[in-house]
């Protein structure tokens, strides 16, 4: 997940624990997944502390009128502790919560929210009157806590997305809001309804974007690139329909500069052909500058979707869009030129890694064939089923001349013995070394 989900979790943790996020900051080293069950562990061990006095609380509900109760809590009650009660009297009292979200104030019951439970917001949700809820969304919005919108995301029924999107214009704040949290699927699940809903909010949201700052820009990829592969799609192309090469050439720039390369490589994986074919035909693709990012994004842990947006791209560019690639990544190191076969295989790419790897220079043809034919014997059975299958293609002919034959029977064999003896000699290690200066 991106780094803003990441810092999300670190301020929800920080709120849950009652301090200030810098000291948690050396904890974003375990990322937003386990950041996001150690927070959800916190708050129920912290809720269970408080669970007697919630329960009390609870009881006094059927004897007390809203309209009594609510004006005096709104003056004496912290929202703290009213934003944590409420799960308890939600859960016991869905009717009685749902009157309640009338009877606060805008004011109020934002200050709230960041101590409510998402999951009680969800019970209540299918119920719950949209007005107040999207009066509520705007004013956490005008302040820009985008952090705490964000976890609401996975419990919004589509009644009261359709609602937020008829009654709050923010679309910044959306964006940013969305970038927080913490379901892809949630995110990907709002998206899609903005997509077909009866405001066609997305253009609108695309024009912000590109028009927008860097950092608009970057939670902007970082959203897109976590919904389904469809829903990606449909945004590309109205981002290409809309945005003009200079616009689209910033994106991708700012996408480096933020450090988002990564996610703006997933989105890429799921653009439609023509979309690939305007992004790759775009003048900022022609720049060595641009091209070394997207190389170097992929150094680290990265998944498939951004190898597979990489090789998307140079499959829909031209032959000078290829060779630069296929020289960039000779150039990182051997390594990389080593696990490329793996990466084709992931993100299922094989066509386009031999057609970049047949347009590159001789030289680096010549230097991938030296990696490959150093690969472990199982890694190169594969490789040499797929340089097979391009017999025709005489530009590969120097890769094959370099592979030395090796059977799957072979392959099996050497498995058989290393199950029984243990791990073999130096041939079953990778190559090591680099190309170029």
């Amino acid at each position: 997940m991106s780094e803003l989900v990441t810092r999300a979790q670190i301020i929800l943790l920080a709120r849950t624990l009652h301090v200030s996020p810098h000291r948690l900051a050396h904890l974003e080293r375990l990322g937003a997944e386990h950041l996001h069950e150690l927070q959800q562990r916190m708050a129920a061990i912290i809720f269970d502390e408080h669970a007697e006095t919630f329960r009390r609380i609870s009881k006094l509900v059927p004897f007390i009128p809203l309209t009594i109760s609510m004006p005096l809590v709104q003056r004496i009650v912290p929202p703290m502790m009213t934003g944590r009660a409420a799960g308890a009297v939600g859960i016991d009292h869905p009717k009685k919560a749902v009157e309640t979200m009338s009877l606060l104030s805008t004011d109020y019951a934002t200050d709230c929210t960041p101590y409510l439970d998402p999951a009680t917001v969800g019970l209540l949700a299918s119920d719950a009157p949209p007005e107040p809820v999207v009066a509520v969304v705007n004013e956490i919005l005008r302040r820009r806590d985008y952090v705490t919108a964000g976890p609401f995301l996975g419990y919004a029924t589509p009644s009261l997305i359709e609602a937020v999107e008829q009654g709050v214009p923010d679309d910044e704040g959306l964006i940013f809001s969305a970038a927080f949290a913490y379901s892809s699927a949630s995110v990907s699940a709002v998206v899609r309804q903005l997509l077909n809903g009866p405001a066609q909010r997305i253009p609108r949201m695309v024009h912000t974007v590109l028009a927008g700052s860097p950092d608009l820009q970057s939670a902007a990829l970082s959203v897109f690139a976590r919904c389904e592969p469809e829903v990606i799609a449909a945004v590309g192309d109205i981002l290409f329909s809309i945005g003009s090469p200079e616009s689209i050439g910033t994106l991708v720039t700012n996408a480096q500069r933020t450090g988002v390369t990564v996610e703006f490589l997933a989105l890429t994986a799921s653009l439609s052909s023509v979309a690939l074919d305007r992004l790759a035909a775009n003048p900022v693709l022609a720049e060595r500058e641009t091209l070394s990012g997207l190389v170097a994004a992929l150094e680290g842990p990265v998944g498939p979707r951004s190898w597979r947006g990489l090789f998307e791209l140079t499959a829909h560019g031209d032959v000078d869009l290829r060779r630069d690639v296929a020289r960039l990544l000779a150039e990182v190191s051997a390594a990389m030129v080593a696990q490329l076969p793996s990466r084709a295989t992931e993100a299922g790419v094989w066509t386009a890694l031999l057609d970049m790897v047949a347009d590159s220079d001789s030289d680096v043809r010549a230097h991938i064939g030296g990696v490959w034919a150093a690969l472990p014997d199982e890694r190169r059975v594969g490789l040499q089923r797929h340089l097979d299958e391009r017999t025709a293609d005489p530009r590969l002919a120097v890769l094959r001349a370099a592979m030395p034959a090796v059977s799957v029977e072979e392959v099996f064999f050497r498995r058989r013995q290393l199950r029984r003896h243990g791990s073999g000699g130096p041939e079953f290690g990778a190559a090591a070394g680099g190309f170029g200066g």
